[in-house]
């Protein structure tokens, strides 16, 4: 059993990982304007989606191989997980499906309460998810052995962990601007490196249990 699931955390990571750094691409070309509205939104929003369930089932499999004693603290980053991934999916799917669609049509005035901008309701839902991120993976950190390849995993989370005020700040400081988001380029470091470093665990203890 915990081979396969050694297996589909395995998967599962890597696709979380690919759909994070193509984010990070995407969300790179719209800051240098190579990206126009609204293929930028859309790459954007639709890369973010993508990353939700494939990190959902990989911290998911990392319940699952934890040892009992540790099972505690892996649930409470599951519970996180799924926090992040309610409020994220929310705000993308409202984004990609009604927004932007809305927009072309020139009628978003009708739901403009809708639009994700700087202290708007959605934006605080993407704060809310990203935030729930940072905690799972600290609430994550205790699973991990302090030696061999988990240690580096564990480093990974925490090192995601604590780029989560920074996020904090970007969304809630009171004037966005486009150098504050420059505050979250951390992030876009340590979230794929902690998904890929977990993913390749669960590689080398697949390769363990053959």
């Amino acid at each position: 059993m915990y081979q396969k699931v050694n297996l589909y955390g395995f998967r599962f990571g890597m696709a979380a990982f690919i759909a994070n750094a193509l984010f990070v691409i995407v969300q790179t070309l719209q800051l240098l304007r190579v990206l126009k509205y609204p293929l930028d939104e859309i790459f954007i929003y639709g890369f973010s989606l993508c990353i939700v369930i494939p990190f959902v089932l990989e911290m998911l499999a990392l319940h699952y191989v934890t040892p009992a004693d540790k099972k505690f603290w892996s649930h409470a980053a599951l519970i996180f997980t799924i926090i992040y991934a309610v409020f994220v999916t929310a705000n993308y799917v409202v984004q990609l499906a009604t927004v932007i669609p809305m927009t072309l049509k020139s009628t978003l005035e009708k739901t403009s309460v809708l639009i994700q901008t700087p202290h708007s309701m959605f934006w605080d839902f993407d704060a809310i998810g990203y935030i729930s991120m940072g905690l799972a993976m600290l609430l994550a950190f205790p699973v991990f052995e302090k030696q061999g390849f988990q240690r580096w995993v564990g480093i990974a989370f925490v090192a995601n962990a604590l780029v989560t005020p920074l996020i904090g700040l970007v969304y809630f400081y009171p004037t966005f601007s486009e150098r504050l988001l420059l505050l979250a380029i951390p992030w876009t470091i340590t979230a794929p490196v902690a998904m890929l470093l977990l993913a390749i665990m669960f590689k080398k203890n697949d390769a363990k249990e053959k």
